[in-house]
């Protein structure tokens, strides 16, 4: 009788991404939503989504799997009873797969930036227009105030 092997599932998870991206985590679980977090954060600390490139939005999406195939395999290998193959003498080869990804995630990071950028802020003089014109436009679509207790016939005399 064959032996029952257990799979780890990564390949099937990595079609699955990237078919449909990273609309295929389940978004209400613990992982996905950690996941969902880690990106935002990575935005963030790159200035926030709107300072952030195409390119560099790009390498962000790449990391963010690379981090979710990695915790799918960090998964399944606690699950395992020993990381060795007895019969074989040797490490679970997925060891050296997970690695390979942990080495694909650090280039990548590393690409990125691994430094936190702040957000752009505009300068005074441009924040004193805007705060400005905001006035400006505030006060146009204000209705003109009532004397109290006065009659509009009587304002206008």
């Amino acid at each position: 009788m064959a032996e029952k092997r257990t799979r780890h599932g990564l390949n099937a998870l990595k079609v699955a991404v990237k078919v449909r991206g990273l609309a295929a985590i389940d978004k209400r679980t613990a992982a996905g939503q950690a996941l969902v977090n880690w990106r935002q954060e990575l935005l963030r600390d790159l200035g926030g989504e709107d300072s952030v490139s195409a390119q560099r939005r790009a390498l962000v999406d790449m990391a963010v799997r690379t981090r979710l195939y990695i915790d799918h395999v960090d998964a399944w290998l606690m699950e395992q009873r020993s990381l060795l193959n007895r019969r074989k003498k040797a490490i679970l080869p997925v060891l050296r797969e997970r690695q390979i990804l942990v080495d694909s995630l650090s280039r990548l990071l590393s690409q990125i930036g691994l430094e936190r950028r702040a957000k752009p802020v505009e300068d005074l003089q441009t924040y004193l227009r805007r705060r400005e014109r905001e006035g400006e436009a505030q006060s146009k679509d204000a209705e003109p105030p009532e004397i109290a207790g006065a009659e509009p016939e009587e304002m206008s005399e």
